[in-house]
């Protein structure tokens, strides 16, 4: 039997394709200094139209963890801590059972509580070298943080700190950087322009230390590589936004022998495609509930057309409240809103207090001034006072060939009915078919997970002869051979609101053939489902002892 590959994910936070490889095709690309990452693209396959299913991190991860879309399955919501339907689970599970080490270096913000179910290891110390035997094939994920919004905006000192191995050659000036029409030119998002391109260098770096690391270990030839990014720019009208720039992403998957160099994808895609993909590739049969289409067979030939549009959608994000809905094809981009009364960018406490939010902020005060005084503003275009405005259009509609910064609204003109009504009658189809959990109100939908404000506990598994079930639906089982120990208290930024596991100092596997609790020792067995609280441990094997 072929041995299946090993599966490396590296995903950064908070970019688009702002990446050397997409020069010529994604705005703004050429500005980029990404040696190694266009590396990839060139030993392997960018893929050009590659999206998000909402414009914001944990929303998007968990499409990308589950496969499903985040409106269907209740995790559309920043941030929240959803019980999807039973049948949903992690993907990683799936290649757990399938004999994987599956792997989570460490963030994780997929809006449930990281089950034991879901990883080998998920810790700051996760890595393919901690594999049982070099012969175990796994799945290792590497989450970077260098590029996220929070880095931006750093001070001076932190940020030369941070972006240590951008070599002088390599950093962007905010004079002569280039800033897109929807932001003012001014130094504050000047600077922050050239920040988040030189943020991305500095991941490129850190990219390029995994892909060595891979090279050391003799594994490059035998591990599909992919990367990835969750949503757009940390900056107005990109994260947060339902836009190409809040949307559109960076996708490069490298596996020498299968995919041709050089190869570039340019169907419709979603970042959600990557589970079932990975779980082809993997050679695991792709669970039919997912939402997501595979991209590539299991010998890494492409899958034609996988998708005709990318939906997406967004919802209360902190303290915004709102829910619009999207569609992308291939050469445009539809937008409903369900709220068009409500600012695009309604207060919220964290952005606020950013320099880019602020910096619009202050120029939308400073035309109010002009306006007391009896002049016409002047300091911001239309397009960028849209982004302060007190409401938006009810629907928009861009074509993206044309007009690839979404500068002009088509919705209203006749010459674009046709283009709107196909728009129209793809969204209402999607939504149709996989429903939309953000037409209740969030207070009610938390309540049918946790009735009466108490989180469901899973029940305790059962154990007849060499048989393992639970009663709950959509449960998992998991044993340990390791006794009790205190848990450790989650030291890692955000661990709660992220869903970090809990670090029992155990080392839970999944009871299936691939990992079937021993018999020999005692053994300690709980059930987990996406959402529940862990069943009580069932202790077997009591009295057995090894030789």
């Amino acid at each position: 039997m072929t041995r299946p590959p090993n599966i490396l994910w590296i995903s950064t936070h908070d970019i688009g394709p702002h990446l050397g490889a997409y020069a010529g095709v994604h705005p703004g690309a050429e500005q980029a200094r990404t040696p190694r990452l266009d590396g990839l693209a060139a030993e392997g396959m960018r893929f050009d139209l590659a999206f998000a299913a909402a414009p914001i991190c944990a929303p998007s991860r968990s499409a990308i963890m589950t496969g499903c879309f985040p409106t269907a399955i209740g995790t559309m919501h920043m941030r929240t801590k959803a019980v999807p339907p039973p049948q949903v689970r992690l993907f990683s599970e799936h290649l757990r059972e399938a004999g994987y080490y599956a792997t989570n270096n460490w963030f994780t913000d997929f809006q449930v509580p990281t089950p034991p179910s879901a990883f080998d290891d998920c810790s700051a110390h996760a890595h393919w070298r901690n594999r049982p035997t070099p012969d175990t094939p796994f799945f290792a994920a590497f989450h970077l943080l260098t590029t996220h919004e929070s880095q931006i905006y750093l001070d001076d000192d932190a940020f030369a700190r941070r972006t240590a191995h951008v070599p002088d050659h390599h950093r962007h000036d905010p004079a002569t950087v280039a800033v897109p029409p929807y932001h003012p030119d001014t130094e504050p998002f000047r600077r922050s322009w050239a920040r988040y391109h030189d943020l991305i260098t500095e991941a490129d770096h850190e990219i390029g230390v995994l892909l060595d690391q891979l090279e050391e270990d003799g594994l490059a030839d035998d591990t599909v590589v992919v990367f990835w990014s969750d949503h757009g720019p940390g900056v107005p009208r990109a994260k947060r936004w339902l836009t190409d720039a809040g949307l559109h992403e960076p996708l490069i998957v490298r596996w020498p022998g299968r995919i041709a160099p050089g190869s570039v994808h340019r169907d419709v895609v979603h970042l959600m495609d990557l589970a079932p993909t990975t779980l082809r590739l993997a050679g695991v049969d792709v669970p039919a509930h997912m939402h997501g289409t595979p991209l590539l067979d299991a010998d890494g030939a492409v899958v034609a057309s996988p998708n005709t549009y990318a939906f997406g959608g967004l919802d209360r994000q902190g303290e915004m409240q709102d829910r619009s809905r999207t569609a992308r094809d291939a050469t445009h981009r539809y937008v409903r809103h369900y709220h068009p009364d409500r600012p695009p960018m309604q207060h919220c406490a964290y952005p606020d207090g950013l320099h880019t939010w602020q910096e619009l902020r202050r120029l939308a005060s400073a035309e109010a001034v002009q306006r007391a005084g009896g002049a016409l503003p002047d300091l911001l275009t239309p397009l960028q006072r849209a982004l302060v405005a007190a409401a938006k259009p009810a629907e928009e509609l861009y074509d993206l060939v044309a007009d690839p910064h979404e500068q002009h609204n088509l919705a209203a003109d006749p010459a674009h009915a046709a283009t709107l009504a196909r728009f129209r009658g793809a969204l209402d189809g999607w939504l149709a078919t996989y429903g939309d959990l953000g037409e209740l109100d969030e207070d009610d939908l938390v309540a049918t997970w946790r009735p009466g404000g108490t989180q469901q506990v899973t029940a305790e598994p059962r154990v007849a002869g060499t048989v393992v079930e639970c009663a709950t639906e959509g449960a998992v089982v998991v044993w340990t051979a390791d006794a009790p120990a205190a848990a450790a208290e989650d030291t890692a930024p955000l661990g709660e609101a992220i869903g970090t596991p809990v670090a029992d100092g155990r080392q839970w596997r999944i009871a299936c053939p691939a990992s079937p609790p021993p018999t020999d020792r005692p053994v300690w067995l709980k059930a987990c489902r996406l959402g529940f609280q862990d069943s009580a441990e069932v202790l077997t094997n009591e009295g057995a002892t090894t030789g």
